[in-house]
């Protein structure tokens, strides 16, 4: 019997993330990403990958899923647990703000590539931002 918000396709197993989605949300807000929209941004973590170095990965619905299916574009962060899990919170939000800036400003589903816009600086100036908004939320509560 398959468990909602469980799939099994051994070796590799996927459950829904609540922790990863609570941040990613909080990213989003935070650094007002007006053009992602929250509510189709799914987060899971997978278990039992192969993958040496793979952090976190996201995926898309593509136009002709979204045609077949009747679905809004809708994207899903995946964190592969065996790397993400061990990381620092601040390198967990920056791997985040990482998959985040694959999401076009169209939010259609598609990709936005490495090459020209997602390198260790954007990365680590939004991060910044989203500290400091941090700070000055929790400082005027």
């Amino acid at each position: 019997m398959l468990k909602l918000g469980v799939v099994t396709n051994l070796p590799l197993e996927y459950v829904e993330a609540s922790d990863v989605k609570r941040l990613v949300s909080e990213i989003i807000d935070g650094l007002d990403l007006f053009h992602v929209v929250a509510q189709f941004v799914y987060c899971y973590r997978s278990k039992g990958s192969k993958s040496r170095s793979t952090v976190a990965r996201i995926h898309g619905l593509s136009r002709m899923w979204q045609e077949v299916l009747l679905r809004p574009p809708a994207y899903v962060i995946e964190v592969i647990s065996e790397r993400y899990d061990r990381l620092s919170e601040e390198e967990k939000e920056k791997t985040l703000i990482h998959e985040l800036l694959h999401i076009p400003k169209g939010f259609s589903g598609g990709f936005r590539p490495h090459k020209g816009y997602i390198n260790r600086k954007r990365i680590e100036k939004m991060h910044k931002t989203l500290l400091e908004k941090r700070l000055l939320r929790d400082n005027v509560m």
